[in-house]
């Protein structure tokens, strides 16, 4: 008996509506790039081990796909290191490649590589697939495509400005209005955990606070706990969880919290810069959030940290996040080379405008006409028309088979195409074609020329 075929768990086949929509959307956000001086990239989808690891922290490296080397993969491992049964020296030894995790650390390694051939500031946009070793659930797979834009060598924060400025294009674009970008910076982090005397639990700190729209208040201080950040510390962050009112007022309150911590307070400095200019520049649709508990918890962000959230009334993770980052190159040995970015997150993203039935009709069509084909000489008086329909733009096929009509039509029909052409007889003498509106029935003989104009 035939195995009957599957995919992997967070994977997924796309037809052909879908891909229409997919490429709408990375259409759409590409002209934006393009639109802002991004200029496109691509790298590898798989990369060297020691590349990716240590890059995203505990978390993130165990989400990471490894490729076992070719051969005989095994030949490596003595005895001793077998029966030791540890990951680490195992791993090292039968896999030296793995799937990329994200963009940005391949675009750091690319920035490095290629650090003679590139004008600085580089400002760079990148749409190709990732992986993640995650557990699948609405909205998060485990092969999924990111659309990043990031600039290299410029600590301005106006490139900040730029990038809130262009999810807003970007959303404003696909008529997705009301989306919320979240900024919080991770100097504020740093500073909060100063304050609270966890300086040495950063990491632990943030992952934990990172989690909080999804496990709660409650679940995140018990994880604190379980980290070693003490009672007393995490007493301390209680004004954080209650933190109200708008971007001005939450500053306010944090200036107070972090009085006694500088890096605090230039995390502070650089949000009101930010939201100074935005304030001054305006959002046609998109709204600018101050979340001073949005960690993201990846180990590269040091300054500004994005996440986007859909629109009120969508139960919908992120739909797009980055920040700043001022040495992200230096794991690559290439120091001091600032850069910030942000990605977009084009699954859930169709997933969102799905919901909200926000994709165009026009994203739909396929092919605009189909002529039948009543055999050999009708089809290569078709093949003739329809060359030339193509030459004019229009979306123009011929029923590859000399198949009952009825058969024919309902194949146009499934495929919704809106218009067929029949070539009879009396079409052929006249050097006409009857054209047939599929949806209204209404049917008329027409030459080339008026056959043209109308399917325009």
């Amino acid at each position: 008996m035939a195995q009957k075929p599957t995919i992997p768990k967070g994977t997924r086949d796309f037809n052909a509506e879908t891909v229409a929509k997919r490429n709408y959307i990375i259409d759409t956000i590409k002209s934006q790039f393009q639109l802002y001086g991004f200029q496109p990239i691509e790298t590898p989808s798989f990369e060297n081990s020691d590349t990716l690891m240590g890059k995203y922290g505990d978390e993130g490296d165990r989400l990471i796909f490894k490729i076992l080397n070719s051969g005989d993969y095994l030949n490596k491992i003595s005895d001793s290191e077998y029966n030791l049964r540890s990951e680490s020296i195992l791993t090292s030894k039968i896999s030296e490649k793995a799937l990329r995790y994200d963009l940005t650390v391949p675009f750091a390694r690319y920035v490095v590589q290629h650090q003679n051939e590139i004008d600085f500031p580089f400002k760079r946009y990148q749409i190709q697939p990732v992986w993640r070793a995650d557990r699948p659930q609405k909205g998060r797979f485990r092969e999924f495509y990111q659309c990043d834009a990031d600039v290299v060598g410029s600590t301005s924060l106006f490139q900040e400005v730029e990038f809130i400025k262009l999810y807003d294009a970007v959303f404003t674009a696909l008529n997705l209005e009301g989306v919320t970008i979240k900024i919080n910076n991770r100097k504020i982090l740093s500073g909060i955990a100063e304050v609270i005397g966890a300086q040495d639990k950063l990491i632990d700190f943030t992952v934990a606070l990172d989690k909080l729209d999804k496990i709660g208040e409650d679940k995140v201080k018990a994880e604190m706990l379980a980290k070693g950040i003490s009672q007393n510390g995490i007493d301390k962050l209680q004004p954080l969880f209650s933190l109200s009112g708008d971007f001005r007022n939450q500053v306010e309150s944090l200036k107070t919290i972090l009085s006694a911590s500088n890096v605090g307070l230039k995390g502070i400095e650089e949000l009101e810069f930010i939201d100074s200019a935005i304030t001054n520049l305006g959002l046609k649709t998109a709204n600018l959030q101050l979340d001073v508990t949005l960690a993201r918890g990846l180990n590269y962000y040091t300054g500004a940290i994005f996440e986007v959230s859909a629109p009120e009334g969508v139960n919908m993770g992120s739909i797009g996040g980055g920040g700043r980052y001022d040495d992200l190159t230096g794991i690559f040995g290439l120091k001091d080379v600032s850069g910030v970015g942000i990605s977009f997150g084009l699954d859930r993203i169709y997933l969102v405008l799905e919901e909200l039935n926000l994709f165009p009709q026009s994203v739909k069509d396929n092919t605009k006409v189909l002529f039948i084909n009543f055999g050999d000489k009708a089809a290569l008086f078709s093949l003739n028309a329809i060359s030339e329909l193509r030459s004019h733009g229009i979306n123009a096929e011929l029923y590859p088979d000399s198949a009952k009509m009825k058969k024919q039509m309902n194949y146009a029909n499934k495929r919704d195409i809106p218009y067929v052409v029949i070539v009879g007889e009396d079409e052929l003498n006249s050097n006409t074609y009857a054209l047939k509106n599929m949806s209204s029935g209404e049917q008329q003989k027409v030459p080339l020329e008026d056959l043209i104009s109308k399917l325009k």
